[in-house]
């Protein structure tokens, strides 16, 4: 399955601004589907740092990365997932979006993208 017909599985949701996927490594975006008014470089910057600092959280816990996280703010959130090969499947949404559905979409892209 190409990037892009990933990244088309997240977009329909309603509340979904887009959808990205990012090189972990260094934070450039590889593929994406996004509205105009989203910084792609931005939230791929953010994205690859995040999953960096997560990942040396649970390190330090003794615990296992994580399979998923999502980072809310007072107008939006982004989650992400890691997939193959150091890359990173990101969503950008509303805060209206149904979070649930969003986190199955992410995580089922994510093993797609493998």
């Amino acid at each position: 399955m190409s990037l892009q017909s990933v990244l088309a599985e997240l977009t329909p949701l309603p509340g979904v601004r887009g959808a990205l996927i990012v090189s972990r490594e260094d934070g450039l975006v590889v593929a994406d589907a996004l509205r105009e008014d989203v910084d792609g470089g931005a939230v791929a910057a953010l994205a690859a740092r995040l999953a960096d600092r997560m990942a040396g959280v649970t390190q330090a816990l003794g615990q296992p990365e994580p399979v998923a996280w999502q980072l809310q703010a007072s107008e939006g959130m982004l989650l992400a997932a890691p997939a193959r090969e150091g890359l990173l499947v990101v969503a950008v949404a509303d805060l209206g979006v149904n979070a649930g559905e969003l986190r199955l979409r992410v995580l089922r892209a994510a093993a797609q993208a493998a």
